[in-house]
C-alpha cells in the first residue's frame, strides 16, 4: 500500500482514509466495529467533524486506546471564536484526546486569514502554540476559496471534492497543493454516491502522490473493499480508463453530489437525494428508492415554489430547482412502467 505525506504537516499515511461521516447514521456497536476494523487493517487516518452528530463520540469509544498510533482530523463550522472554543472542547471530549492533529474549518465561506476582523485564523494559531491541535486545515467546496487558501500559505492542508467526475480546473487543485507544500485530503472521492465502482476511484486517485482519499464508510462490506486494496490496489489499466471516461461523458458535472449545503427546504423537500434520483436509481438501484416513503418525498418537489434558496446555496452552482423537476419527472415515468432501470 502506498504511503503519502500531506505536505508541510509531515503526516505519513497509508492512501487509504477513513470517512466517518457516515457513522452517524450508525449505532455505536457497529461503528466501534468498523472503526476498530479499519485499524486493525492498517487504516491510520480518521477524518471527522463536530457537525457529524455522534461521529466524534465514536471514534473516542473505538480508538481512544490506539491514539498514539493513528491520525485524527476533525472540523469545526464555528463563525466566532467564542463558539469556536467551546466546539473544540467539545471535540477533544468526545474524541478522547487531548490534541487533533488537523483541525479544519469546516465548509469555509471565505479563506480566514490574519487581520480580517473575524478572528478565527488567529485563534487557530493559539490553539496550536499551545498544543491542542498540531496543524491548521481548511475545507471548501467552491474552488475560488480552495484556490485562495492555497496561494495564502495560511494552511497546512487543504480538504476539496475530487473524484474522476471532477473539473480539470478542481483537479488542477492537487498540482496546486503539491507546489505549496500543501496537504491534500479528498473528500467525496465516490462523488457522493455517483462512482459506484471502488475500484475506478481508487485507481484513479492512486494516480496522484499526494492525494489522500477518505472514504465515507457506513457498512462492513464497504470497509471490505477498502481494506482489501490495502494489499491489492487498484491501478490504471486501459479497460478502468474506457470505464471512466464513459462515465465521465455520461454525466459531466451536471449532476447533484448530494453534500445538503442547499439545506434545510421551506417545503421539506429532501434535495439532496431527490436532486439526484435519477442517477441513484440507475447506478445504486434498490427497491428502497421506490417504497411509499420516497413517493411521498418525490411528491414534495410539486410544492417547490422556485424560492432560489437552494440554488444561491449549492457549492457547484447547480441549477437546483430545475435538477429537481427533470428527476421528479423521471422519477414518474419510472414508477408507472414507462422507463425501466
Amino acid at each position: 500500500m502506498r504511503k503519502i505525506t500531506l505536505g508541510s504537516t509531515g503526516i505519513t499515511t497509508v492512501q487509504n482514509g477513513f470517512g466517518a461521516l457516515p457513522l452517524q447514521r450508525d449505532n455505536m456497536e457497529l461503528s466501534v466495529r468498523l472503526l476498530q476494523r479499519a485499524y486493525e487493517g492498517g487504516i491510520t487516518f480518521f477524518d471527522t467533524a463536530r457537525a457529524y452528530s455522534d461521529s466524534e463520540e465514536k471514534i473516542g469509544a473505538a480508538l481512544s486506546d490506539v491514539r498514539q498510533n493513528i491520525f485524527i482530523a476533525t472540523k469545526t463550522m464555528a463563525r466566532t471564536p467564542d463558539e469556536m472554543k467551546s466546539q473544540l472542547d467539545t471535540s477533544l471530549r468526545k474524541l478522547k484526546t487531548d490534541y487533533i492533529d488537523i483541525y479544519q474549518f469546516h465548509c469555509a465561506s471565505q479563506c480566514f486569514a490574519p487581520g480580517d476582523g473575524t478572528g478565527m485564523y488567529e485563534l487557530m494559531e493559539d490553539f496550536k502554540r499551545q498544543g491542542v491541535i498540531r496543524h491548521i486545515g481548511i475545507t471548501a467546496h467552491k474552488i475560488g476559496i480552495a484556490e485562495e487558501c492555497i496561494e495564502s500559505g495560511l494552511y497546512e492542508t487543504l480538504q476539496f471534492p475530487f473524484s474522476y467526475l471532477s473539473s480539470e480546473r478542481e483537479l488542477s487543485l492537487a498540482d496546486k497543493c503539491r507546489e505549496h507544500n500543501m496537504g491534500f485530503i479528498a473528500m467525496k472521492a465516490l462523488a457522493g454516491g455517483i462512482i459506484t465502482d471502488s475500484r475506478l476511484a481508487y485507481a484513479f486517485i492512486g494516480q496522484y502522490d499526494n492525494v489522500l482519499p477518505i472514504w465515507g464508510i457506513q457498512r462492513e462490506n464497504e470497509l471490505d473493499d477498502w481494506l482489501s486494496y490495502m494489499n491489492d490496489a487498484p491501478v490504471m489499466t486501459d479497460e478502468i480508463r474506457n470505464a471512466i471516461d464513459a462515465d465521465r461523458q455520461g454525466l459531466g458535472g451536471n449532476f447533484c453530489r448530494g453534500c445538503g449545503y442547499c439545506m434545510p427546504c421551506p417545503k421539506g423537500i429532501q434535495i439532496n437525494n431527490c436532486a439526484r434520483m435519477s442517477l441513484m436509481l440507475r447506478r445504486a438501484p434498490s427497491e428502497a428508492w421506490l417504497s411509499q416513503e420516497w413517493q411521498d418525498n418525490m411528491k414534495q418537489i410539486e410544492s417547490c415554489v422556485n424560492c432560489g434558496q437552494c440554488k444561491s446555496r449549492c457549492p457547484y452552482e447547480l441549477d437546483t430547482p430545475a435538477l429537481l423537476k427533470t428527476n421528479y419527472e423521471d422519477y414518474v415515468k419510472v414508477l408507472s412502467g414507462e422507463v425501466r432501470v
